[in-house]
């Protein structure tokens, strides 16, 4: 493939010819997508007055009005909007992922990116991904409590350590004091997913020099359905006309959801030199989502036994059932410490706490296996991720004579335990039961609960240490060494170094760049946790049950599993960035290579004697299991690309414009894979399930006291790769452009108003050929949202 398609040089050259805004102006549109190069930034840099222009590495800064003008609740979807390098999928039905979306920078897995609050790690969450990542839940975040987010586009293990390979995520609280609120509510033109969001964000003064901030948000999403009726159902509504099938029999779209989401950050002086400071986030969310509809002719928990004579699940589902499958998921994280300043020293010293508690739930299911005593509603068991840290930092400016400006040395430690918890579910959703010798699938149908032997406590403590050391060896030249040892006790040490430069050719002008290594370590879920699910095929149209096994497990252990190693990668960045007259722009090549990457292996199709073993070790739904795998470390990949980011403010018939595009090259390719452990299909998704192309292309205008706002986001061709039952299901879909509107007017003071809506021309994807057996129409692996247009209205006060 050439390295820029036609559609991608025309997104980069109207972004080259029309760039966008510096910073936002008073008056602009609040979804004002802004490429902020004279913010100061705190990220990837421990220096206290670095601007992203100055920055040796790209650092992307996304203003709290950009991010209130993009209509989703959800931070994941307002940077994909505003940052083309990052990319986020909806996975409906795909059990824990409908409500934990995997957020990637650059194409790699979403636990290769580092995400922090107010510099200090933020905890994973609890669910494991399809192919093994664990990475932060960002749904979590409250937009309303946030004064602006900073995206390092650069590998920063050597700077805050593990998982920190695409780059870092931090997400910025607010400081400022006063109040705000909005309203927002918003339905999709198909006449479905009617959302509601409230919030408020009020901020005082602590003393003459402290602040306290609270924020808190309310979403009520409603559940969308892009389906058709499928076949099978309409032939069985065909052979049984005295029953009314519903039709759709399932849902395929996005689930129902409610979230509460609030944060909290203060800080307060307690002499001239030493300050106390703490913030928090807390999130209580509840969704619900459809599974694959159980056909009563086909289905094997349809089956007569003998056990239960008399009784069929016709006499409780006579129609079918799509079990109904939800979580109920808390999260909290508190962070609290002292900084000061003492002998020419910088120092902070700060504890934190953060846990992610997920407890799923089915109803309109069945244990077949017990037959008329099983219930229909399940407790499938609960998921925990818990971590804890101490950290001591340190800086201190040292005025050397060779240097044009002093140098500034940063070193520090820190101490980390991460703990994954699984409790088992109701007995009945994991239990087998006296209808399984006759044939009847035990376990909760849809998705069979954590067992008593699939539960416990495993923990992984980590020691590290850093020393960071920025130089101006001349007026022109920066340079930077970090260096950083960290000590695992699940699989040993690693040291990782980082060497950046940047030299100004002129006050407007600098080329820069970045050398460095870095590592994710596994966590104690991956290594340690079991799951089994269930899935439909789709030329069969039966149910197959595929088990997913600890690298530990003998089962694993024959077919070739061994323990997992950290992930190593070896990053190279350059580029450079210019300004002139309001106009910026930079262009930066990236390369990545990953060692050791994670991965599911193959699946290992289930004799009956690994049944038989399967079974006494307590692994629910075993004795209907079709297949196994398990994690392993069996691909090294490198990723390559190119963001290029252009921006462009002035005056305009009498009011303020701007303009912004970006665009994002980005290409993956598997350099070793272990063809013994690992499939086809998987290479195929390493390489090709996200787009090679992204860009945008965003317009605001404001004049007085009105706005407009016009933005278009291009997504390149992509391939989806399953596998269903025996069957390999492969199909590349093309590029899509989207457009996005709104209009803003500040109707007092006070009061602002604005109305907009989001793919204006109601584009859809390619329809996903290989699925229509099951009723879905659009992939549910699409990089992009795949309901249609939106429409939105908000209105926003503030004093």
């Amino acid at each position: 493939m050439s390295l820029m398609t036609s559609t991608a040089w025309t997104v980069l050259a109207l972004a080259i010819a029309s760039p966008a805004l510096a910073e936002t102006p008073a008056t602009a549109a609040p979804g004002a997508a802004v490429a902020e190069v004279e913010a100061v930034i705190v990220t990837g840099t421990r220096r206290v007055n670095r601007t992203a222009f100055e920055s040796a590495a790209p650092v992307d800064v996304i203003s709290h009005d950009v991010l209130e003008g993009i209509a989703s609740d959800e931070i994941m979807n307002k940077l994909q909007a505003t940052t083309p390098s990052f990319n986020v999928q909806r996975l409906p039905a795909a059990d824990g992922q409908a409500f934990v979306r995997p957020a990637t920078l650059r194409g790699l897995s979403p636990d290769q990116t580092l995400v922090m609050v107010n510099g200090k790690r933020r905890h994973r969450s609890a669910a494991l991904g399809g192919r093994g990542q664990q990475g932060v839940d960002m749904a979590q975040f409250s937009a309303g409590g946030m004064e602006r987010i900073e995206v390092l586009r650069d590998g920063a293990s050597a700077q805050y350590g593990s998982d920190a390979i695409a780059g870092v995520i931090n997400v910025i609280l607010s400081t400022r004091p006063g109040f705000s609120a909005y309203a927002q509510t918003g339905q999709y033109f198909e006449g479905d997913g009617a959302k509601t969001e409230i919030g408020g964000r009020y901020g005082f003064k602590l003393g003459q020099a402290g602040s306290l901030v609270a924020a808190l948000d309310y979403t009520d999403a409603a559940a969308t359905s892009r389906t058709r009726q499928r076949p099978d159902a309409i032939a069985f509504q065909a052979a049984n006309p005295s029953l009314t099938v519903p039709n759709p029999v399932q849902r395929w779209g996005q689930p129902d959801r409610k979230v509460w989401r609030a944060s909290l950050n203060a800080a307060l002086p307690l002499t001239d030199a030493v300050e106390a400071y703490g913030f928090a986030t807390y999130t209580d969310s509840q969704g619900l989502t459809d599974f694959n509809w159980r056909n009563p002719a086909t289905d094997s928990s349809y089956k007569t036994s003998t056990v239960f004579p008399g009784w069929t699940l016709k006499s409780v589902y006579p129609t079918g059932f799509s079990p109904k499958f939800g979580q109920d998921e808390t999260d909290y994280q508190l962070n609290g410490g002292v900084r000061g300043d003492a002998g020419g020293y910088h120092w902070d010293l700060s504890a934190g706490f953060g846990r992610d508690e997920i407890n799923y739930v089915l109803n309109n299911s069945i244990n077949a296996s017990f037959g008329p005593t099983s219930p229909t509603a399940f407790d499938a068991g609960t998921l925990a991720q818990e971590e804890q840290s101490l950290n001591f930092d340190v800086t201190r400016p040292l005025a050397w004579s060779f240097l044009a400006q002093p140098a500034n040395l940063a070193f520090g430690a820190e101490a980390r335990k991460e703990t994954y918890e699984i409790s088992a579910g109701d007995r009945y959703s994991w239990d087998v039961g006296p209808g399984a010798a006759g044939g009847l699938p035990s376990g909760s149908n849809g998705f069979p609960g954590y067992s008593p032997s699939q539960s416990g406590s495993w923990d992984q403590t980590s020691y590290a240490a850093y020393v960071d050391l920025d130089m101006p060896v001349t007026d022109k030249l920066t340079t930077a060494v970090a260096i950083r040892y960290e000590d695992f006790s699940e699989f040993g040490s690693t040291t990782d170094g980082k060497i950046t430069a940047r030299y100004e050719l002129t006050p407007n002008f600098a080329l820069r760049g970045a050398v460095s290594t870095g590592f994710r370590a596994p966590t104690p879920g991956q290594i340690y946790s079991t799951r089994t699910s269930q899935g439909l095929n789709t030329t069969t149209l039966q149910l197959f049950t595929a088990g997913r096994l600890a690298t530990t497990n003998p089962v694993a252990v024959f077919f070739g599993a061994q323990p997992l190693k950290p992930e190593e990668s070896t990053n190279l960045s350059f580029g450079g960035v210019f300004r002139h007259a309001g106009f910026t722009a930079s262009l930066d090549y990236y390369r990545i290579d990953v060692d050791n990457r994670l991965a599911s292996s193959q699946s290992y199709t289930v004799t009956t004697a690994i049944k038989t073993q399967l079974l006494a070790l307590g692994v629910p739904g075993a004795d209907s299991l079709t297949s196994v795998s398990y994690f392993t470390n069996a691909f090294d990949t490198r990723t390559q690309g190119l963001d290029a980011v252009a921006a462009w403010k002035g005056d305009w018939l009498g009011g303020k414009v701007g303009v912004t595009g970006a665009l994002n090259w980005n290409d993956t390719k598997v350099r070793r894979a272990n063809a013994a452990q690992i499939s086809t299909l998987a290479k195929i998704n390493i390489e090709d399930s996200l787009p090679q192309y992204a860009g945008n292309l965003t317009f605001d205008y404001a004049r007085d006291r009105y706005s407009l706002l016009a933005r278009v986001r291009y997504s390149g061709d992509w391939t989806d790769a399953q596998l269903n039952g025996a069957a390999n299901l492969i199909q590349t879909f093309g590029a899509k452009t989207f457009l996005d509107l709104s209009a803003t007017a500040q109707v007092t003071d006070a009061v602002k108003l604005t109305v907009g809506a989001e793919n204006v021309f109601n584009t859809y994807p390619d329809e996903a050929t290989f699925q229509a057996s099951r009723g879905l129409i659009y992939s549910r692996n699409a990089p992009y949202d795949t309901d249609g247009g939106l429409w939105y209205a908000r209105v926003a006060v503030a004093f």
